[in-house]
């Protein structure tokens, strides 16, 4: 290389030495001669293709010196084995089976309402009681012939057990006692039909009937709504072609958009019918619910673990092509002799699940290929790239 530069710099000192005692173009022309003219025009052909033969020479040491000047500036991601998860998104909203309407079990005047809407209640506690009709008074009175009767038994008993009395009295009067029991019970049962009782704990939603209304049992006759809020769940329905790879205990995302809260759960329950209409099965998810923010039939979306490769080779789609022929492609760059230098090779890839801005590569690449990112889509099969980044 410095033979060539020498070769160069030499000739053209000798061009320069030479033009200064020759006869300028100008005196030559004023001059008149037209063989001096015509001769120094072949000389001045001469030298140009010297010179243009010259430029080329310095443009091939240039590009030999400065090579890395032209390269494709690209930046690489190293492929590497990991955990992928695949989710399937779904939609959904928020149900509670404790949500439920309380009917009376009797007609009547609602005589007191104990409850106001917003309050907390607990399991059993007393909401309303019903005017009885009476049946206080008629309870009271059974249970005093109920005690007579089992007076009149007890004494029968002990005197049959001394073979004193026939057994007919016997047995008459352990008859009236059972059935006097059994009335004191019955009453007691249709008395308790008077008092409506919270099914469960939770809080009283609405108060639907105000003191002093009649009521009846049956339909428009509900005098509370009650709502458990604690025991929240999600009932998606979920394509049948999805029911090999949705199992018990899978996890399971819920966000809702109302709340831009995201909390994570397993599925609880999964159905056994597939519904005709729409070929789906229902998968039942619980919604812990800590703070009471969660609200029944507000929607959520839901992502639910449908697949999981525990040693996946994970790339984002942005430095993905695809050929002609539909088949998709990704550039590994091989790394040469030169520092941050590297050679492009256009590698096919066979690619399964996407999930978000990446995707799950079956074959194609190996654990520890340099992927090129940054530049991607610029360089070509078999190209000398520079690599920004290690």
């Amino acid at each position: 290389m410095k033979k060539i530069l020498y070769t160069i710099t030499t000739t053209l000192l000798l061009i320069a030495c030479g033009s200064k005692q020759e006869q300028s173009v100008e005196d030559l022309i004023a001059k008149g001669d037209l063989k001096e003219i015509r001769a120094k025009k072949a000389e001045i052909a001469s030298k140009q293709k010297t010179l243009e033969t010259d430029l080329k020479q310095l443009d091939s040491v240039i590009a030999l010196i400065d090579s890395n000047e032209k390269l494709p500036l690209v930046t690489t991601i190293t492929a590497e084995a990991q955990k992928f998860d695949h989710f399937l998104g779904l939609q959904g909203s928020v149900k509670t089976k404790k949500n439920v309407l309380i009917y009376p079990e009797m007609a009547g005047t609602l005589l007191r309402v104990y409850v106001k809407k917003g309050q907390s209640v607990g399991k059993g506690q007393l909401l309303a009681s019903i005017d009885d009709g009476g049946m206080s008074s008629q309870l009271a009175q059974l249970k005093t012939q109920a005690q007579l009767a089992k007076t009149t038994y007890e004494r029968q008993q002990r005197l049959w057990d001394q073979k004193i009395g026939s057994e007919i009295q016997y047995l008459q009067a352990k008859t009236k006692y059972e059935a006097n029991e059994s009335a004191v019970r019955q009453a007691q049962s249709q008395l308790g039909k008077s008092s409506i009782r919270a099914p469960f704990s939770g809080i009283i939603d609405d108060v639907i009937k105000d003191q002093g209304t009649i009521v009846a049992p049956g339909q428009d006759s509900e005098v509370f709504r009650i709502v458990n809020l604690s025991d929240m769940y999600i009932s998606v329905d979920v394509p049948e072609s999805h029911l090999a790879n949705i199992k018990k205990r899978k996890e399971a995302k819920v966000y809702f958009p109302v709340l831009g809260d995201t909390i994570t759960t397993k599925i609880r329950q999964i159905g056994n019918f597939i519904d005709p209409n729409n070929r789906s099965f229902t998968v039942e998810i619980p919604v812990p619910n800590k703070k009471g923010a969660i609200k029944p039939n507000l929607t959520a979306k839901v992502s639910i673990n449908d697949y999981t490769n525990e040693e996946a080779l994970v790339i984002p789609q942005s430095i993905i092509s695809e050929n002609a022929e539909g088949e998709q492609y990704v550039y590994v760059a091989i790394k040469t002799e030169t520092e941050n230098e590297a050679q492009v090779k256009k590698s096919i890839i066979v690619t399964g699940k996407a999930q978000g801005s990446v995707v799950e590569v079956l074959s194609g690449i190996s654990d520890g290929d340099l992927l090129i990112k940054e530049g991607a889509r610029s360089v070509k099969d078999g190209q000398t790239v520079q690599i920004l980044n290690d």
